[in-house]
C-alpha cells in the first residue's frame, strides 16, 4: 500500500496516531507526540532524523534498549544494558532481537533519504551500519514505518490471501532464518496452548509479574514524561490514574483474564509465525529482528497488524516442548508473532533522539 493510498484510506499520522485516545484529559497532548514522532523523513534529512526512523522499530516492552553513535559514515546501534528487562529476557535475547529491528529500519529509511545502507557487523557489541551516498529509493516498507504497531487486541479472524502470506515470506527472507507460518485451527489451537502454558509460568512467577509492571505506563502523563514503556491505551486497556491502578494491579491482572484475553486474541488472528534462528547468539537474534521488521512493515504495508505471543519462547521448558512441536529439536525458535486485520490502537511513544545518541 503506497503512502498515497495510505492518507487517501483515511490513515494520516495524525488522525492514526488519535485513534482510541478517549476523552482523557492529557490523552490531546500524547496524540500530538505521537504524531510528532512518526513524520516521514524531510528532503536530506539529517542523520539523527534517521536515528528517530530507526527508534520506531519493534522492541520488548518498548524498553528502547539502544544506543546510538552517529558519524557521517556510519551508525553504529550500541546494546543499552541498563535497560535490559532480566526477568522475562535474562539472556538478552529480546535485547538484541530489538537491535535488529532497529537497524532495518535504519536501513530502511536511509535508502529512501538517498543513502546506501549495509550492515557491516552485528553481534554481542550491537550492530555497524555503513552509509554512503546514493539514489533514492521508493519502499512501501519505508512508508509503512510510522504506522507499524503491536496492535494487542482480538483481530477480525478473516483469512490472509496466499498472495499476501507469499508477500509475507518474501519480506521476512534472510540468511540465518527460518519462517514458519501456520493458518490451520488446529495449529493454533496447539500454539495457543502453549501461550497459555507460558503465560501461566510467567503469571505465577512474582519477578515476572513486579518487572512487568516497572514498564508499564498507566496514564499520558507518565508515558509523555517518560517517553518508553507500555502505555495502558496502547495495549487497548484503560487509561486511568497511576496511583489508582498500581494500588488495584494485583486485583485486576490475574492469570485467569490474561489467558482468556490471549484466548482470544490467538482464536481471532488470521494465523501465526514463528521465527528461528540457525544459531542461538546475538548475531542470529540480530537478524531474526531485522526478519521479523521487514515482516512487520510488509504486513502493515498490507493493511494487516502483528503482535508478539512470546510466552512460548520465554519459559525454557515450555520452549522446548515447542521447538520440538515444530520440528527443530535442540534449536531456538526466537518469535512468535499473531497476524490479522484488526483497528488500530494509540502508538507507543519514542525517547528524544538526543537521549539515545551517544
Amino acid at each position: 500500500m503506497s503512502r498515497r493510498a495510505l492518507l487517501v484510506s483515511g490513515l494520516s499520522v495524525t488522525a492514526l496516531a488519535a485513534v482510541g485516545y478517549g476523552t482523557w484529559p492529557r490523552m490531546g497532548a500524547y496524540a500530538e507526540e505521537a504524531a510528532r514522532q512518526r513524520q516521514l523523513l524531510a528532503a536530506e534529512p539529517e542523520l539523527g532524523e534517521l536515528v528517530r526512523m530507526a527508534s520506531l522499530a519493534a522492541n520488548g516492552h518498548n524498553t528502547q534498549p539502544w544506543r546510538f553513535r552517529v558519524s557521517e559514515g556510519a551508525v553504529d546501534i550500541l546494546p543499552d544494558f541498563d535497560r535490559r528487562t532480566e526477568v522475562v529476557d535474562p539472556d538478552d535475547h529480546h535485547l538484541y532481537v530489538s537491535l535488529g529491528c532497529a537497524a532495518e529500519n535504519l536501513v530502511i529509511a536511509a535508502g529512501a533519504s538517498g543513502r546506501r545502507a549495509a550492515v557491516s557487523a552485528a553481534g554481542k557489541d550491537g550492530v555497524g551500519i555503513a552509509l554512503e551516498q546514493g539514489a533514492a529509493a521508493e519502499s512501501p516498507l519505508y512508508e509503512a514505518i510510522p504506522y507499524r504497531q503491536s496492535t494487542r487486541s482480538d483481530y477480525d479472524g478473516a483469512p490472509v490471501s496466499a498472495e499476501d502470506i507469499r508477500r509475507l515470506q518474501e519480506a521476512a527472507r534472510e540468511e540465518g532464518v527460518e519462517l514458519l507460518i501456520f493458518t490451520d485451527v488446529v495449529d493454533l489451537e496447539t500454539i495457543l496452548e502453549a501461550v497459555v502454558e507460558g503465560n501461566s509460568a510467567q503469571m505465577d512467577d512474582p519477578a515476572f509479574v513486579e518487572e512487568l509492571k516497572e514498564w508499564i505506563r498507566f496514564s499520558p502523563d507518565e508515558a509523555l514524561a517518560r517517553g518508553d514503556g507500555l502505555f495502558t491505551a496502547a495495549s487497548g486497556n484503560p487509561v486511568m490514574p497511576g496511583w489508582l491502578t498500581r494500588a488495584m494491579f494485583g486485583l485486576v491482572f490475574r492469570k485467569g483474564s490474561e489467558n482468556d484475553k490471549y484466548r482470544g486474541h490467538v482464536r481471532t488472528s488470521s494465523g501465526v509465525a514463528v521465527f528461528v534462528g540457525d544459531k542461538a547468539d546475538p548475531a542470529h537474534w540480530i537478524r531474526v529482528g531485522r526478519a521479523f521488521q521487514r515482516f512487520a512493515l510488509q504486513a502493515t504495508a498490507l493493511g494487516l497488524k502483528t503482535a508478539h505471543v512470546n510466552q512460548p519462547v520465554e519459559v525454557p521448558s515450555v520452549r522446548e516442548e515447542f521447538a520440538g512441536w515444530l520440528g527443530i529439536p535442540g534449536q531456538r525458535p526466537d518469535l512468535v508473532v499473531r497476524f490479522g486485520r484488526a483497528a488500530a490502537l494509540p502508538m507507543s511513544l519514542r525517547r528524544p533522539v538526543g537521549e539515545i545518541v551517544v
